[in-house]
C-alpha cells in the first residue's frame, strides 16, 4: 500500500523529495562560500565554460603593461610586449572559438567604447604619434572584440567578480613573491622605497590599484554572505599590507570612498552592511584621532607641501598639455593613441589623456560611458551585484583624476566591464537565459480509505 511519501512512504521517494527541497532551499538562501569557489553558472543549466576565466586572465595579462621597475631577472621590453600582445590575440581566438555564432549581448557600455575607436583611428591616421598609434588602435579593437564575444555570458551574476578577484590576487602574489626574494629590488630608492613588481615590471600605482579592487570586492562578498570570513581574510589582509607598502594615495581614497558608496547602497536592505558601516565609522574616528600624525606622514610620503599641492609634478604636465597649440581637428579628435605621455612625462590623468589622444569627442564618449553605467546602477534595486558595480564605477571615476587608462585597453576598462556584467539583466541578451530551477517532485495523493485506516 502506497502512503504519503513524506510519512511512511517508500524510502526512495522520500529521499528524492528531501534532496529536491534541500536543493531549492540552498538556491533560495545562497549559502556562503569561499571567494574562489565556483558560483552558479551565469547562462543556462551548464553555466559559462571554464575557459571563459582563461580568456579573462589573458586580458588581465595584456593590461599589465611592459613599463615599470627593474626586475630581478632582466626582461627585455620587446619580450614583455610579445607576451602581452600574444595574450590578447590568444584571448580573442579563444573567445571566438567559444562563441562561433557571434551571439552577443546588447550593451551601451561596449557600444560607447566601440564608438571611441572612431576618433582614435581618425587621429592616428595622421601618424603624429607614429605607427605605434595604429598598432594601439588594432590592440583596442581586439580588446573590445573579445569583450563583445564574452558579453554573451554577462547576466548579473557574481561569476566575473570571483574571477576578477582570483586573477588580480595572483598578480599581487607575484609582487609579494618578489618582495620576499629581493626586498631591495622590490622597494628601490628610485621609487622612494615604494613597493614595485620585482618579478614582473609593475609600478606602485598598479599594485595599489589591484590591491584596492581586490579588497573592496572581497569585503562586499563577505557583507553579502557570498564568501566565508576565513578565505576572505586570507585575501584581504595581505592585499592591505601590499597597498600600504605602495603608499598609493589615489588607490586608498578610491577604496574608502568606493566602499562607502557601495555599502551605503545596501544599508537599507542588509543588517550586515549596517553593522559593517557602524564599525567602519568608529574605526575611522579612532584612527583619525589616535594616528593623525602617522596618517599624515604616510600620505605626504616625505614630500614638501609644495610638491604635494601640485600632485608630485603632475600639475605642471597638465598645464603644459592644456597650453599647447592645437588645430581644430586635434581639438575634436586628438593626436592619436600614444603611451599616455606629453613631452616625455606621463600625463597621469584619464581625462587629459583622452583629450590629448582622442579630443573632445573622446571626452564626451568616456563621460557618457561613466554616466550610463552610474545611471543604470542607481536604477537597479539594492543587491550585492549592484553594490559591487557601484564600487567599481566609483573607484574608476576617482582614479581617473591621477591615473590614465579610460580611453584605451587597460585594467580600468576591465573593472568597468565587470561592472557592466553585474548590471546586465538575466535573460535579455542573445544566447542567455535565466537559471532553471530544479523540477519539483509532485506530492502523491493519499486515498481517503487509507487515511481512515490510519
Amino acid at each position: 500500500m502506497d502512503g504519503d511519501p513524506r510519512r511512511g512512504g517508500p524510502p526512495d521517494q522520500a529521499r528524492a523529495m528531501d534532496q529536491a527541497q534541500a536543493a531549492g532551499q540552498a538556491q533560495a538562501v545562497g549559502q556562503p562560500e569561499a571567494v574562489g569557489a565556483r558560483s552558479d553558472g551565469p547562462v543556462g543549466p551548464a553555466g559559462a565554460p571554464r575557459i571563459v576565466g582563461v580568456v579573462w586572465g589573458l586580458l588581465v595579462l595584456n593590461t599589465l603593461g611592459s613599463a615599470g621597475a627593474k626586475t630581478i631577472v632582466p626582461l627585455p621590453r620587446s619580450l614583455i610586449q610579445m607576451v602581452t600582445m600574444g595574450a590578447l590575440v590568444t584571448a580573442f581566438a579563444l573567445a571566438l572559438a567559444l562563441n562561433p555564432r557571434l551571439r552577443i549581448r546588447p550593451s551601451a557600455f561596449l557600444l560607447l567604447l566601440t564608438l571611441l575607436l572612431v576618433p582614435s583611428v581618425i587621429s592616428s591616421l595622421h601618424l603624429e604619434s607614429g605607427f605605434g598609434a595604429l598598432f594601439r588602435c588594432a590592440r583596442l579593437a581586439l580588446f573590445l572584440g573579445t569583450l563583445w564575444l564574452l558579453s554573451r555570458w554577462w547576466n548579473g551574476s557574481l561569476t566575473f567578480v570571483r574571477t576578477h578577484i582570483r586573477l588580480y590576487f595572483a598578480v599581487l602574489g607575484s609582487a609579494a613573491a618578489g618582495l620576499l626574494i629581493s626586498p631591495g629590488a622590490a622597494m628601490p630608492e628610485l621609487y622612494g622605497g615604494r613597493l614595485v613588481g620585482a618579478l614582473w615590471p609593475l609600478t606602485p600605482p598598479q599594485i595599489g590599484q589591484y590591491a584596492a579592487v581586490v579588497v573592496g570586492l572581497t569585503v562586499l562578498l563577505v557583507i553579502g554572505r557570498q564568501a566565508d570570513r576565513l578565505s576572505a581574510a586570507v585575501i584581504i589582509v595581505p592585499s592591505l599590507v601590499l597597498l600600504a607598502l605602495t603608499h598609493t594615495r589615489t588607490a586608498t581614497l578610491g577604496l574608502l570612498i568606493g566602499l562607502l558608496l557601495a555599502i551605503g547602497s545596501l544599508v537599507l536592505t542588509s543588517a550586515a552592511a549596517r553593522r559593517f558601516f557602524v564599525w567602519a565609522v568608529l574605526c575611522a574616528v579612532v584612527a583619525a584621532v589616535g594616528f593623525a600624525s602617522a596618517l599624515r606622514a604616510w600620505f605626504l610620503r616625505g614630500q614638501s607641501q609644495e610638491n604635494f599641492s601640485n600632485l608630485t609634478g603632475r600639475a605642471k604636465v597638465w598645464d603644459a598639455l592644456l597650453a599647447a597649440p592645437r588645430s581644430t581637428a586635434e581639438k575634436l579628435f586628438g593626436t592619436g593613441l600614444s603611451d599616455k605621455s606629453f613631452g616625455g612625462l606621463p600625463i597621469d590623468n584619464s581625462w587629459l589623456a583622452v583629450y590629448h589622444e582622442q579630443g573632445l569627442t573622446g571626452i564626451a564618449l568616456v563621460a557618457a560611458l561613466l554616466l550610463v553605467l552610474g545611471g543604470v546602477a542607481l536604477l537597479r534595486p539594492p543587491s550585492l551585484p549592484r553594490a559591487c558595480a557601484i564600487f567599481l564605477i566609483s573607484y574608476c571615476a576617482i582614479s581617473s583624476y591621477t591615473e590614465a587608462g579610460l580611453g584605451d585597453a587597460s585594467s580600468y576598462l576591465l573593472h568597468l566591464a565587470v561592472a557592466a556584467s553585474l548590471l546586465a539583466v538575466p535573460g535579455t541578451g542573445t544566447g542567455t537565459a535565466p537559471p532553471r530551477r530544479a523540477p519539483a517532485i509532485p506530492r502523491r495523493r493519499v486515498p481517503r480509505w487509507a487515511q481512515e485506516r490510519r
